[in-house]
């Protein structure tokens, strides 16, 4: 049987070479202070908070086949940032919790990761649910499990038939404790370690965590919170800003995979490091983009508030402007101006035309019903 990689004596003096993530460390700190630069001259600056951790925490539970009331989870995520809803959803406890658990990573940030505290967070989980009957087993809230033999790590939905073995986790009970509290003590002294870049802290306390699995359900979960206590603790202005579990989800078999590799793998945790942080910069590659858009929507807007567009029109320019590559790729033709505002196909070509002659709209080569259109501002990416 292969050792795992918590049975070997020094594990946690974990091993990686230098050299293999220096430049994306480089790179990914400057991919930060760009993101916080562009949000504060955003017209979208107050909403994206609430946006980025709302995904974030419905990204991490669909990780685990786990969908939440949205609606609900926002309501309680914006009456925590102060944000004004017009039509609030009714509260839930789940969602409740969760809310809780997420403001309380990153609002206090600066307070140390204690036992009572991740048993909080784990109570907040399972929010008024003392034991929790999950897949005809009740599981244990608020409490370190305490099961003699090692804990199987399995992936697969719920509600499927299949799952697979990913790896083993340490015993449960006085071990599993011991173990825990190095984690901790850990924690809470390297977020000031000067000799240790913040965003490998990230990737190491997510590995380790996930490899002890300390609850009997939850574990994912509370370790992507971890993950971004860690982030925050960097920098606590940025991890509003980007959803590192949307990433995750994304590749979600790639994160098990891992995972697995790296627990069998008793010497180097490199590809795990590397993992997290392509992972980690493609989340924050996805708000560049959306912040990209936002602004050039915003100045799009300006440049031609001179123009009454009918609403026709209006529709179709925020359909453009939402990006490009995601509804019409090779540029809107009548046909889909048609289909997309339900106008007649004589009125969709007038549109059109109205908004050539405005300098809105930039035709591309080709004639008849194969003509298509594009923005103006768009225009160099086409030629």
């Amino acid at each position: 049987m292969k050792k795992r990689v918590w049975q070997k004596a020094d594990w946690t003096k974990f091993k990686w070479d230098d050299t293999l993530v220096t430049v994306k460390l480089r790179l990914i700190h400057k991919k930060i202070g760009q993101l916080v630069g562009e949000s504060k001259a955003s017209p979208d600056a107050e909403a994206l908070p609430l946006d980025m951790l709302l995904t974030n925490l419905v990204a991490s539970s669909l990780i685990e086949d786990e969908k939440l009331n949205v609606r609900s989870l926002k309501s309680s995520l914006a009456r925590r940032l102060g944000v004004t809803e017009e039509n609030p959803a009714p509260l839930q406890d789940k969602t409740e919790g969760l809310a809780n658990i997420m403001m309380d990573a990153v609002n206090n940030h600066n307070a140390p990761l204690t036992m009572e505290r991740l048993l909080q967070w784990h109570k907040w989980l399972f929010q008024n649910i003392e034991r929790f009957d999950y897949a005809a087993q009740k599981i244990k809230v608020g409490e370190i499990r305490d099961n003699a033999a090692p804990m199987q790590v399995v992936g697969g939905s719920i509600y499927g038939t299949s799952t697979k073995l990913y790896f083993e986790a340490p015993e449960g009970g006085e071990h599993l404790l011991g173990l825990m509290h190095e984690f901790l003590e850990w924690f809470n002294h390297s977020k000031d370690d000067v000799m240790l870049d913040p965003l490998l802290r990230a990737a190491l306390a997510h590995f380790w965590f996930i490899t002890l699995h300390p609850f009997e359900d939850g574990n994912g979960r509370i370790t992507r919170v971890i993950t971004d206590l860690a982030l925050a603790q960097m920098d606590h202005q940025s991890i509003r800003l980007y959803a590192m579990s949307v990433a995750i989800h994304e590749n979600r078999s790639s994160y098990y995979e891992i995972l697995e590799k790296c627990q069998n793998n008793t010497y180097t945790i490199n590809e795990w490091l590397i993992w997290f942080l392509d992972t980690l910069e493609r989340s924050i590659d996805r708000s560049l983009l959306r912040l990209d858009r936002t602004i050039a929507k915003a100045k799009f807007w300006s440049s031609y508030s001179h123009i009454e567009f009918n609403e026709a029109q209006n529709k179709v320019l925020n359909r453009l402007l939402h990006g490009e590559e995601i509804d019409f790729p090779h540029g809107i033709s009548a046909s889909q101006y048609q289909k997309v505002t339900g106008v007649s196909k004589a009125t969709a070509t007038r549109h059109l035309v109205e908004l050539l002659e405005n300098d809105v709209l930039y035709k591309l080569e080709g004639g008849g019903r194969s003509t298509r259109y594009i923005l103006k501002i768009d225009k160099e990416k086409f030629i």
